[in-house]
């Protein structure tokens, strides 16, 4: 028997209504829910922590929840796992014709604006070529995906000089708004500064969330520094200067 097989046969047995596991019998597609984006984010740190014995285990968690989420739907009668794998092996087929079949295609980019084209014409529901990225997806993430099925169809600068201008364009506009004392107006300038960033992130190759991510526990280690130069004081006492001074100090140690 091989190993997935062996995934799939447990978990049929923990959902056994009269020998399993009462935790996993009583558990329902939305129950599992909370459970399931926690070890996505389990795995996504693995990857970035470069940790391969976690990401092993966490992988293998997030595997877990795919066969318990196929078995409850068998169970309802409406797909079973082999439905989901022949779904998936089909659609890595078709939307590679570059690969599995005769069309010819120059690059990676050439590969992704395909790759949308075909989803396009496969996902007739959708009204537009920006539907059908996730509503809960960070914010950072959906500002990228959205950029980038709009660079699919073309829509899209040909290099950095525009996009920079674009981003300095939505920094005046915030500071005129800034100026003005309009909330409402600072509100949606911030946001069309981030979403600007993001797009010269995107146009640079880089991944927006993840760049935000290491800043942030950059700034994290940094003012962890800080708050061992207190340890046997106050640091809510300390004045703003002297914190400076222990940050500059930190910077310079990192």
């Amino acid at each position: 028997m091989n190993r997935f097989q062996e995934l799939v046969d447990i978990v049929a047995a923990l959902r056994d209504k009269d020998q399993g596991c009462p935790w996993d019998v009583k558990q329902t597609p939305e129950s599992l829910v909370p459970n399931f984006i926690e070890e996505l984010y389990e795995a996504v740190e693995a990857i970035e922590d470069k940790d391969d014995e976690a990401l092993r285990e966490e992988l293998g968690d997030l595997l877990l929840h795919i066969v318990f989420q196929a078995q409850i739907a068998r169970e309802k009668g409406d797909f079973s796992i082999e439905e989901v794998l022949e779904t998936i092996c089909s659609k890595l087929v078709r939307r590679h014709p570059h690969v599995f079949g005769d069309l010819s295609v120059g690059d990676a980019e050439g590969v992704k604006m395909n790759w949308e084209r075909i989803k396009k014409q496969e996902k007739t529901e959708r009204e537009s070529v920006l539907d059908g990225i996730p509503r809960a997806m960070p914010a950072l993430i959906q500002a990228h995906r959205i950029q980038e099925k709009a660079a699919s169809v073309g829509f899209d600068w040909p290099d950095l000089k525009p996009v920079l201008a674009k981003v300095e364009e939505e920094h005046e506009e915030l500071l005129e708004a800034l100026g003005a004392e309009d909330e409402e107006a600072i509100r949606e300038e911030l946001g069309d500064l981030l979403f600007s960033i993001v797009n010269l992130a995107r146009k640079l190759g880089i991944d927006a969330e993840a760049a935000l991510k290491d800043t942030t526990r950059k700034f994290y280690r940094r003012f962890r520094y800080v708050e061992a130069q207190y340890s046997n004081g106050d640091i809510h006492e300390a004045s703003l200067a002297e914190l400076d001074v222990h940050w500059e100090s930190a910077k310079t140690r990192q």
